[in-house]
């Protein structure tokens, strides 16, 4: 009975010409659909990027926002999000004040979906999102700084960040903690934790090390 079914559907899927709708609904249930995702939204975003720093597109829970959010509780003045994905965490910080809010991502789709949202908020004048290398962004104008990236990213980053970050900045990891940085506080639990660093502590501790980091 279950085979007759099967052949009657096939043969009927044979004889008809199927319309947008139809081809969408059949795609939608194969990997046909997962790759149209990775082919539209995420692989633009890495085409430039060693397959070593690529970091896979993954949306903050709002619990994660909310820890970054309350790591950065009582600051204020510029915040850049590097890799800033759909605009979320950048949003939330214009929200909350900080201004100017900068979020630099390579992905140009992600980067009109967090436009999209800005404007849906309200907020598209008041904060920005760049396709930019976060590699070759200046930091040295951000005094809060957001990350949500993979650790052999963030293993790299931290090098630049000791760099460039002006004495009184502060860096909040999500999702990840810098592996090689202790970190002065922790908010949440399991995959939504938080971490934040003062970086002229950081400093402290590594210019002994290492003769080129910045005071």
């Amino acid at each position: 009975m279950e085979d007759d079914i099967q052949e009657e559907m096939l043969s009927e899927f044979k004889e008809r010409r199927l319309g947008g709708w139809q081809i969408l609904q059949l795609t939608a249930g194969t990997g046909l659909a997962v790759y149209a995702v990775w082919a539209g939204i995420l692989m633009p975003g890495f085409r430039r990027v060693p397959l070593k720093l690529q970091v896979p597109y993954m949306p903050a829970s709002r619990a994660q926002v909310c820890n970054v959010m309350t790591l950065l509780k009582s600051r204020s003045g510029a915040i850049a999000d590097l890799g800033s994905g759909d605009g979320r965490i950048v949003l939330e910080a214009c929200r909350r004040g900080f201004s100017p809010a900068v979020g630099f991502e390579l992905n140009p789709w992600l980067i009109r979906l967090a436009r999209f949202h800005a404007w849906r908020a309200g907020h598209h004048r008041s904060v920005s999102y760049q396709r930019e290398d976060l590699w070759k962004v200046d930091l040295s104008t951000y005094n809060n700084v957001t990350v949500f990236l993979a650790p052999s990213v963030l293993s790299l980053l931290q090098k630049k960040l000791l760099a460039e970050l002006p004495k009184d900045a502060l860096i909040v990891a999500g999702r990840f903690p810098f592996p090689d940085w202790t970190a002065c506080k922790v908010e949440g639990e399991g995959v939504d934790r938080a971490w934040a660093y003062h970086i002229q502590e950081l400093r402290q501790r590594f210019l002994s090390q290492d003769p080129n980091v910045s005071r």
